[in-house]
């Protein structure tokens, strides 16, 4: 199969090295001049693509060409830039698929499109997104878009709080004080179960659909990111035990009843 990465980043890079494993010819995108040889060096065929709101720097065309899969694994950039508008990115790069022979398309999204409240909701696929957050928004915006479509067939991975190699928010959250909702559960999963699933949507041709991705285990952050800051060494944090916890709970149903698959890593 050839398949197109938009985005070969922490998770687009090693998903691309698996997938060429596989035997698939791949094609991926960076924003990064000074990572064109390294994709190159990974067997994969690069690419150096921008996307803006009033058009794409760098070839797209060519990008797409050939390609029966696009895989999308660009974040909203919001923290960087809070005036960017990430649905207007997409509309942008939705102008090319129409044009394009791509069949079929996978947007790695995020569980942030669901609220967090004071009783813990437990969402399933099935729950319609309901955050308020401008990120949470954008990301919705973006699904909907790529979903309304009949020229190709849209799913969605919604992942959890991402760790892996290089990549932990207790590492953020070591030695800091005073920190909220200490009873919110975690959501997350590792870099491996991300691939896992990915490849399983490939390989089962399960398009046309939205699946969330995160580990089934939900300790509350305080005791979760005590632990492991102890694990793994790193300065103890305190939370504000005063403060009301708000949170979550992502249920990933349609990873197990559609894809049969197993988690691998814990968290």
């Amino acid at each position: 199969m050839n398949i197109s990465i938009l985005g070969c980043g922490w998770l687009g890079l090693p998903l691309a090295k698996k997938l060429i494993e596989a035997g698939h010819i791949v094609k991926g995108s960076t924003t990064n001049r000074d990572k064109i040889n390294l994709l190159s060096s990974e067997g994969i065929i690069p690419y150096k693509i921008q996307l803006f709101e009033e058009g794409v720097q760098g070839d797209m065309t060519s990008f797409l060409n050939e390609s029966e899969v696009l895989i999308i694994d660009i974040p909203p950039g919001l923290r960087k830039d809070p005036e960017v508008n990430f649905v207007g990115k997409i509309e942008r790069l939705k102008s090319y698929l129409e044009k394009a022979r791509i069949e079929k398309v996978l947007f790695v999204s995020a569980t942030s499109v669901y609220e967090d409240t004071e009783d813990f909701p437990e969402y399933t696929e099935e729950e319609s997104a309901n955050g308020n957050a401008e990120n949470a928004r954008q990301l919705i915006g973006a699904e909907e878009l790529l979903k309304a479509s009949d020229r190709y067939a849209t799913s969605i991975i919604r992942f959890g709080g991402l760790i892996g190699p290089g990549r932990h928010p207790v590492n953020y959250l070591s030695g800091k004080s005073d920190l909220q909702d200490p009873a919110g559960p975690v959501n997350l999963i590792h870099l491996d179960d991300c691939i896992g699933i990915i490849t399983a949507i490939l390989e089962k041709k399960a398009w046309g659909e939205t699946f969330h991705g995160v580990y089934p285990e939900h300790p509350t952050r305080k005791e979760y990111y005590s632990r492991v800051a102890k694990e793994k060494g790193l300065a103890s944090m305190s939370f504000n035990e005063d403060s009301v916890s708000r949170g979550k709970i992502i249920n990933s149903v349609k990873v197990d009843e559609i894809l049969g698959y197993e988690f691998k890593t814990e968290i």
